[in-house]
């Protein structure tokens, strides 16, 4: 008896010590990073600029709005770079033999250039990836490379892409670092400079993907270094352009979220939430379903809350889905869905476009342009009267669910003013909902005349107010 005694009480003090270690790997200083940036000290009067791809031979009207070009903005914060530079992606390749990778190459020359500075370089990708021509060779010049296998946490993948310069910029958007971000691919994101305590945020979420290199499993407990800082209920308060808002960063999967953190769907519910007149929603795909191993389920949580601002609040939903070969039909199924919950119900506002690029590109194939047969609209970014969501991830459960990706999320009380990041994505979602490449419907043979003609006349005509 007494040697099961001292089995039990060896035991429990071995659970103890256990417990204890893993209290104390958890416990840190909380509102200070490592290089001394906390809440007091870091900077709160940002600019922000939006940064675009618009790829070559898409042609809007002339009074339509232009952003930087995202190759011009990613450049301008490398030339900025003094001490570091951060870069989460979820694809790596910038060589290529189509003539608009050329930019692909300055900006790898550009990195190249930076660690021959002393310039520290990190950069985190899939474990996909370990084979990547670029991340090899950025590894051999002494940048930190490190890989996340998110699908042995959970079968899924990094699709985070967003960058820090410096411990002051960030980048946050659509675009990853390959060529066909720079060239085929209309991309959209946002950079802020001068921003660190946004940063002071967002590094905890690089620390949290950096923590898991060459793991196998999530730790039961996150170091309190990693939990948010700011969140819904704590957003961080800034001028952007001279232009009170708030802020702050969200994240996913559930998996991948200390503390505090938000999830990125939670961040689009804020914003939708918010709304009081409008919300314009622009994604590459919109698929409110999981696939899984052998099962496929209907995900509601997005879906529902667009019918719940139809019906229940009477809010004015626009949704522009990029439209390609490789889209799949179910998705005209759930927009059928959708727009049926409308009928004959009075103040329920719902239009859906598709956003085709095909047709051109095929007119340009055949006119032996020098253009890829390829283009898409990779647009992942909500709207409204009240806020914006920039972030990584297409409408598609799945994503949510399984999947690595980062949000920001901006409110602004003056959001007529012409500096406001709400006016300008607004204007952005207008430009393209009424361009020639916005249809109601989709048609897969493509008819260059018609092109041809539509394009003049965009060129003549400016944009509308939406309806």
């Amino acid at each position: 008896m007494s040697q099961q005694k001292c089995i039990v009480i060896f035991a429990l003090v071995c659970c103890f010590a256990i417990l204890v270690a893993l209290i104390f790997s958890a416990v840190d200083i909380v509102g200070e990073d490592e290089d001394g940036l906390s809440e007091k000290n870091c900077q709160n009067n940002c600019r922000v600029a939006l940064v675009e791809n618009i790829p070559e031979g898409i042609n809007y009207s002339d009074s339509a709005p232009s952003h930087l070009s995202l190759f011009q903005g990613w450049m301008n914060l490398l030339n900025m770079a003094k001490k570091s530079v951060d870069i989460v992606s979820s694809q790596w390749d910038l060589s290529h033999s189509h003539p608009s990778a050329c930019q692909g190459k300055h900006l790898f020359d550009k990195l190249q250039e930076l660690l021959s500075q002393n310039i520290e370089i990190k950069l985190v990708s899939d474990i996909l990836h370990k084979e990547s021509r670029l991340l090899k060779d950025l590894r051999n010049k002494g940048a930190e490379v490190m890989y996340m296998n998110l699908t042995a946490y959970n079968d899924g993948h990094m699709l985070s892409s967003f960058w820090i310069v410096d411990k002051q910029h960030v980048y946050i958007g659509s675009a990853s670092l390959e060529w066909n971000s720079l060239g085929q691919m209309k991309e959209l994101g946002v950079i802020l400079y001068n921003c660190s305590c946004l940063v002071l945020d967002l590094q905890r979420i690089f620390a949290l993907y950096s923590s898991l290199k060459s793991k196998s499993k999530v730790p039961p407990i996150w170091s309190k270094r990693l939990y948010a800082v700011y969140n819904t209920d704590n957003k961080l308060t800034l001028k952007l352009n001279e232009t009170k808002s708030e802020v702050f960063v969200s994240n996913s999967p559930k998996l991948l979220c200390p503390k505090d953190r938000v999830l990125d769907i939670d961040a689009i519910f804020s914003v939708m939430d918010d709304a009081e007149q409008f919300v314009y929603i622009a994604v590459t795909d919109y698929l409110p379903i999981i696939n899984i191993t052998n099962e496929t389920r209907y995900w509601p949580y997005l879906d529902g809350k667009i019918r719940e601002a139809l019906i229940l609040r009477n809010i004015k939903v626009r949704l522009l889905i990029s439209y390609s070969k490789e889209t799949n039909p179910l998705t005209f199924n759930f927009v059928s869905s959708l727009k049926a919950i409308c009928t004959e119900v009075s103040g329920c506002s719902l239009k859906v476009k598709f956003f085709d690029l095909e047709e051109e590109s095929a007119c340009c194939f055949k006119e032996q342009k020098n253009c890829s047969t390829f283009k898409l609209n990779r647009n992942k970014y909500v709207v409204t009267d009240k806020a914006v969501y920039i972030g990584n991830f297409d409408w598609v459960g799945t994503y949510f669910n399984t999947d690595a990706g980062a949000g920001l999320v901006i409110n602004q009380a003056e959001s007529g003013n012409r500096t406001s990041v709400i006016k300008q994505l607004k204007a952005v979602f207008e430009r393209d909902w009424y361009s020639h490449y916005a249809k109601s419907s989709t048609t897969k043979i493509p008819n260059c005349l018609s092109y041809k003609h539509n394009q003049a006349a965009a060129n003549k005509t400016s944009l509308r107010n939406v309806n």
